[in-house]
């Protein structure tokens, strides 16, 4: 006990000695400054001088963009850029999502994936099972008086009317004989038109691709969406050359006249008109002679 209360003495003494530090001009050896040390005080200073830098580089690491540099630490705008690229993901694949839907049902109706009584399936019309009727267009006279005073504004109109429907000039996209004309009664809301094969098929009008698919009944089939709710399909093709979504022009080749699909006896296209939704005879707008 009395050996460890002595080594404790003598580690008190040594920490507690104190020492003078004095700095000298080299020359004149004139005293400039002088401190009193000990070792404690020496061992105090140099730890909390220690704790004072390691605390100061870490708050200013950690509250300035230098933290970016230290392995762990993300880039703030770089979090920001990734919730912004996830909300933009998130959006598409909603919008991605209701046009698989919408194509899928198109697919559905093409390939004639529905139930159907003695129908020609290889009609859009007949797939969705639209009644076409036949509507008296003749004018009463109210519709007379109406439009005797429509005509009497539009005689004084300054506006161009150049750009209306009755402008709008359709493209033949083959020329050839036809082999069965538009028929309602037989449910054949559509063309076939006689061509060689791998002949080029137009668009009609400029316009959208709005499904550009392969089907079993009618095989490669392309569908353009033009301006005035006109559509225009093209089935029985050997090739497509344009895909869904892709612009077009009036007069583009979008495919290749073929023999595909279950119901074709031979090399021809099957030519569809529809405007807003109803079936019209190609045959009033398009000239398919050769």
């Amino acid at each position: 006990m009395k050996q460890k209360k002595t080594k404790n003495k003598k580690i008190a003494k040594k920490l507690l000695h104190k020492y003078r530090l004095v700095i000298l001009n080299e020359d004149t050896f004139e005293e400039r400054l002088s401190f009193k040390l000990t070792r404690l005080n020496v061992f105090v200073v140099l730890s909390l001088s220690s704790i004072f830098l390691i605390a100061g580089t870490t708050l200013f690491i950690a509250f300035t963009p230098l933290r970016e540099y230290i392995p762990g630490y993300s880039s703030t705008a770089l979090k920001k850029s990734a919730a912004e690229l996830h909300y933009k993901v998130d959006s598409l694949q909603q919008v991605l999502h209701e046009n698989e839907q919408f194509y899928s049902s198109i697919k559905q109706v093409l390939e004639g994936d529905i139930s159907t009584n003695n129908i020609n399936k290889d009609s859009i019309i007949a797939a969705t099972k639209f009644e076409v009727t036949q509507v008296d267009l003749s004018a009463t006279r109210a519709d007379s008086i109406l439009r005797e005073k429509v005509e009497k504004e539009d005689k004084y109109n300054v506006f161009d009317s150049a750009t209306t429907a009755a402008n709008f000039v359709l493209f033949p996209p083959v020329s050839g004989e036809i082999s069965e004309p538009y028929n309602t009664n037989d449910k054949h809301f559509a063309v076939d038109i006689i061509v060689a094969k791998n002949s080029p098929i137009k668009a009609t009008a400029d316009g959208r691709v709005i499904f550009a698919e392969w089907t079993t009944q009618t095989g490669y089939v392309i569908i353009l969406e033009h301006s005035y709710g006109l559509i225009s399909v093209y089935k029985h093709n050997a090739s497509l050359t344009k895909d869904q979504g892709d612009l077009v022009k009036a007069g583009e080749v979008i495919a290749t006249a073929g023999n595909s699909g279950e119901f074709t006896t031979g090399p021809h296209l099957h030519f569809e008109l529809w405007s807003d939704g109803y079936p019209i005879n190609p045959i009033n707008f398009i000239d398919f002679k050769p």
